[in-house]
Formats: C-alpha cells, structure tokens, sequence
C-alpha cells in the first residue's frame, strides 16, 4: 500500500468520476485508474463499484475512506513538521504540465517523492504559450513542451518521443491486424480533440492522412473530454478512430478497445523539457536525471 495510492482512492472518492479526479490530481486518468486497482487487489476487496456511467463506493470502499483519508493527513502533517525545521516552510518546484505523459509523470513524482522529500512539486496546466512565458518569467521552474523550437530565452532539453498508437472498436476487421496503416483509415470518421487544446497532435495527425492522400472525416468533439470518456465512445462500436498515446494505452483496460501502432514512421511527437536560459539547481538536475531513468524504463516497456 502507498500514500499515492491511498490520495489517488480518497480523490476518485470524493469526485465519484476517474476523469474529474485525474483532471484534480494532474495525473493522466489511466495511471488513477490502475493505482486504484492495485490498491484493491493489495487490500483484497473491490473499493469502487465502476459502470459506464457512474462511480460509486462499495461497503469496504465506505469503510476504508476514513482511514485513509487519517493516513494522508498524517503524513502531510510530519511532511509539515519537518519542513518547519528546515526554515518555515516546504520547497516548491513548479512544473507545467502537458496531456499523455501517462506513467512517466507518475514516475517523476515518486522519484522526487523518494529522493526530495521535502520538495513539494506542483503540477502547472497551461496552454503551450503561456507555459513558455511562466518558464521565461520564472513563475515556472521548468515545463514540458512537445515539438518544442528554438527559442532565445530558453533552454529546450531532449526528453523522449512520445509514439502515437490507432485506437478503434475492437469489434472493427482492423483491430485483427498487428499493425494499422493510415491508409486503411481512410472511411473511417476521426474523433479528435480541437486544435487549440492540442496543435501539434492534431497537425501532426491531419498531416500524415495528407501524405496518405486523404482528409479524414472528423466527428463532432464535446468541449471537454476525458480520456476515458473517448475511449468509451470508441467502444461503443460505432466505426471510428482516433489516436492515444502509447504509454496511455498501457494503461487503459476495456475490452470494447483495440490499439495498434501504425504501420508508418513518424507518428510520435518529441518531448521537450523547457528551462529559462542558464538555470541550475539541484531540483532540475534531479528532474533532468529522473527524466533520463523514466526513458530507460519506457524503452524497455516499448
């Protein structure tokens, strides 16, 4: 049982809805989901009963709130107490964040968590614009850019590329194949999140349909989507397609889904770690390192 598991559980909790809790805990939606699951399969008992259309909690789940919400605040309370000694009050080190970094942010937490505990990162949700200026302006520390370019007062640092994979019905004769080409794509409507909330996906995907010489048809997008609120429109059964991160799919459990990674090269976006010009500290060293491990543990996933 760990503390991440037990504010992701108290968080789903008090939501009652795995998207909302994600969205409060800036974790990707899959990453609570599964940390819920090993939770329970750790305790031994179903915590939450889960459908399509709600969430709520069991008799265990009711029993055990409680005390884990008891647990948490303990720990923030010897977290306090140590900071107090150190000077008053805990480090913070402010991180923007972007959409998909899936089990690699989770990572990134527990390894500041381990290895500088009295460091409270938080996690910063901004358009990409805005997240370049906070990190020029020193109101970020650091921030995630994917397909990040040049610029004079930044340091852009290599982080990873991120591999897109096709998300279908796995009901659909495509799910069969090992791998999906855009090609085979081309009568199928794409459901995708606007360009504003996400360009450089979405460029690159209309792009790489161009170069297979066809405009995909795109269905009508709510305003505001989670992750799993798509991938249960996905497997409704009504064909369409749409793309997920790789190290997201791993982490999505529903039978109604079928992934496979596309056929072509190119379909992943770089990440890149934003830095004002000339910073230095031990916390981005710290994140620069753990970056590097969470990209050894990715491959080796992949």
């Amino acid at each position: 049982m760990e503390l991440r598991q037990l504010r992701y559980f108290v968080t789903v909790a008090e939501e009652l809805h795995f998207g909302r809790a994600a969205e409060r805990l800036h974790i990707a939606q899959p990453a609570v989901s599964q940390q819920v699951q090993r939770l329970e399969r750790d305790l031994k008992v179903q915590l939450l009963e889960r459908s399509p259309r709600r969430v709520r909690l069991t008799e265990a789940g009711l029993r055990f709130l409680p005390g884990a919400r008891a647990v948490l605040a303990a720990a923030d309370q010897a977290r306090a107490s140590v900071a107090d000694l150190a000077g008053g009050r805990a480090e913070v080190f402010r991180l923007g964040t972007v959409t998909g970094l899936g089990e690699r942010l989770d990572a990134l937490l527990e390894g500041f968590a381990e290895r500088a505990p009295q460091m409270r990162v938080e996690l910063v949700a901004l358009p990409v614009q805005e997240r370049i200026k906070q990190v020029a302006d020193g109101r970020l520390d650091a921030a995630f850019v994917r397909s990040p370019q040049d610029s004079p007062e930044l340091d852009l640092l290599p982080a990873w590329d991120d591999p897109l994979v096709v998300a279908l019905p796995a009901r659909h004769a495509l799910a069969a194949q090992e791998a999906v080409s855009l090609a085979d794509l081309v009568s199928l409507p794409i459901r995708l999140i606007e360009r504003r909330e996400h360009p450089a996906l979405v460029d690159l995907v209309l792009s790489a349909c161009q170069r297979a010489g066809f405009e995909p048809v795109p269905l009508p997008s709510p305003a505001s989507s989670t992750l799993q609120d798509t991938m249960a429109a996905v497997g409704a059964g009504a064909p369409m397609w749409t793309v997920v991160y790789a190290s997201n799919a791993r982490l999505v459990h529903n039978p109604r889904v079928a992934f496979r990674p596309f056929a072509e090269a190119g379909m992943s976006l770089p990440i890149g770690l934003a830095v004002r010009s000339g910073a230095a500290s031990p916390q981005l060293n710290l994140l620069v390192r753990l970056i590097s491990e969470s990209e050894q543990v990715g491959s080796e996933a992949r």
